[in-house]
């Protein structure tokens, strides 16, 4: 699908929908991670005991169907590239496919403007005495960063006058296979390597896992983003080495040891003093392409009135991001790529068309009903008309050991609002799928199902007895399928027989299901866009409210048929 052009000066009234009328309730359920694949002992969606959702995929084949979630229907590079949270939910919100996080970062680095840019330009002005620092996920997943992308910058950088250039590596292991971060920090050591014989001394400096050093997002637990700190900045950690690959081999001799909460870890020379700490007057980048995990870094790079914790030294240094990761607070203020331009959001349609908005969820996935969903606008489009509801996510506690979560909860605040008749659209995001399925933890991961079924219920529940309206979806696929597999689809298996457990999302399909008492009879899907995707909610959504969509959105999947 291509990309339809922004509808500039166009006004902000909707048509009225010939057939659907205005006033009844739609809520709508985003429920996280959760796609469609055959049925077998690692699809948990299927293992899990999930009756609300088993219905209503039985009960109503013109109302239930599934909508591709990742790869060119939601922006990204190609259909190989695995949909997230960030770009499903611009997408849901949009009903318009933008350039997204990768493919932005890879058109700027193929046609080189990334380095005609002001931010590379920004950065530059440090190359001559001061070191650059490159920081990010050590990943090929394609969801926070690309390994290609950075060997690409690396190499552009030190033909851009860059002569002293030190990594700090993210290791992966949810994205990816657990394990692979040796790989990937052979191949960048070997990148490495090669730029040091053109006379460039560049080195890998510092070191984590992932989910226990430096990414961490909506300011759950900020001793993640110290951890970094400590070991980027200050170049302090409790474990020591003389290079990064005797540091990932070594740190994985653990038998409790995962890539993605390796501990921190600082390369040091001879005499043991760290190679590469940040310092007044280097430059400093941040590579991920996705916001979520990177913001909170950004804020201890580049806020001088920092108080989450004690930083010791706060260098004078030139910071950008490989994108803009907070629109709103213009985060950070110097950025590689420009971001997507997401204009004209359902959201903000609907709130200059009266319509009343709930939104909610736990800590974890509020940003995306929110500032995702708003085309990466924080705040409200009109304070008078919307309500949004944050409920505090469990902190310290792995999503395995609570697989729960707080699904009942933002099913109970939903249900409230609901029934409240305040609003005219409530809208849920319910993250089980997506965040255990990230742990690798089969049995939890069936649990959390079945908590996001009884959610499904509480609120379903509640529509009914408002006469009111659901569409249900998802962001991308995660749940339904947790073993990584060979070409033909068989599980693959390691040493020992065990299957290889997949952590990452997928490339599978999601559901779309729609009904409540307040549907009107002759609303089906229509049958005439198979390669539909998630921008195509948004107008479906707006029929349902009784709007026409712009034309410039994505086409809606429903029609209404003479019964």
């Amino acid at each position: 699908m291509a990309t339809r052009p922004p509808a500039e000066g166009k006004p902000w009234e909707l048509a009225a929908h010939p057939r659907l009328a205005k006033g009844t309730l739609v809520g709508v359920v985003v429920l996280d991670g959760w796609g469609e694949a055959p049925p077998d002992p690692f699809n948990c969606i299927h293992a899990a005991d999930t009756p609300t959702l088993d219905a209503l995929k039985k009960a109503a084949p013109a109302r239930w169907r599934l909508i591709k979630a990742h790869g060119t229907a939601v922006g990204l590079p190609t259909d190989d590239d695995m949909g997230n949270s960030e770009v499903g939910h611009n997408a849901l919100g949009a009903g318009q496919i933008y350039a997204q996080g990768a493919k932005l970062v890879d058109l700027a680095l193929a046609s080189g403007k990334i380095y005609e840019g002001e931010g590379f330009k920004y950065i530059r002005q440090s190359f001559d005495d001061g070191t650059l620092h490159l920081i990010g996920l050590l990943s090929d997943g394609g969801v926070h960063s690309r390994f290609d992308q950075l060997q690409l910058l690396l190499k552009g950088a030190s033909e851009h006058g860059a002569k002293r250039i030190r990594v700090h590596v993210l290791t992966d292991g949810r994205d990816v296979l657990d394990g692979s971060s040796v790989r990937f920090v052979e191949m960048l050591e070997e990148d490495l390597a090669r730029l040091r014989e053109k006379g460039v001394d560049a080195r890998v400096a510092s070191g984590g896992g992932r989910m226990y050093v430096t990414m961490d997002r909506y300011e759950n637990d900020w001793q993640v983003v110290k951890r970094g700190w400590d070991a980027h900045v200050l170049g302090e950690a409790p474990h020591k080495f003389k290079n990064a690959l005797e540091a990932v081999k070594k740190l994985r001799e653990d038998p409790k040891a995962n890539d993605q909460y390796l501990p921190p870890f600082v390369i040091v020379d001879e005499s043991g003093k760290p190679v590469g700490p940040i310092q007044d007057g280097d430059a400093v980048v941040t590579f991920n392409f996705r916001a979520d995990r990177m913001v909170m870094l950004a804020k201890a790079l580049e806020y001088e009135n920092f108080d989450k914790f004690d930083r010791i030294r706060f260098p004078k240094i030139r910071y950008a991001g490989m994108l803009q990761y907070d629109g709103e607070l213009k985060l950070p203020s110097h950025y590689l790529v420009a971001p997507p331009e997401i204009e004209r959001t359902s959201g903000e349609y609907l709130a200059r068309n009266g319509v009343r908005t709930y939104a909610c969820s736990e800590t974890v996935k509020f940003g995306h009903v929110t500032f995702f969903w708003n085309g990466n606008r924080s705040g409200y489009f009109n304070p008078s008309l919307e309500k949004y509801e944050e409920i505090p996510s469990d902190i310290g506690i792995p999503f395995n050991v609570q697989p729960k979560m707080k699904a009942l909860e933002i099913a109970q605040k939903a249900r409230d609002a609901i029934l409240s008749r305040k609003f005219d659209q409530v809208r849920v995001n319910i993250a089980n799928g997506d965040m255990v399925g990230h742990t690798g933890d089969i049995e939890a991961t069936i649990v959390g199902c079945k908590a996001a079924d009884e959610a499904v219920k509480i609120i379903l529940d509640a529509i009914e007895q408002v006469g009111g309206i659901f569409v249900l979806t998802a962001d991308h696929g995660n749940a339904e399928d947790m073993a990584k597999r060979d070409k033909s689809g068989k599980p693959l298996r390691d040493k020992d027989g065990k299957v290889q457990t997949l952590t990452s999302h997928t490339l599978n399909p999601v559901p779309i299901a729609i009904g409540g008492p307040g549907l009107a009879p002759g609303v089906r899907f229509r049958t005439d866009l198979p390669n539909a995707g998630l921008a195509n909610v948004a107008a479906t959504v707006m029929n349902l409210h009784g709007f026409e969509a712009p034309e410039h959105y994505e086409p809606t999947l429903i029609e209404v048929v003479d019964k």
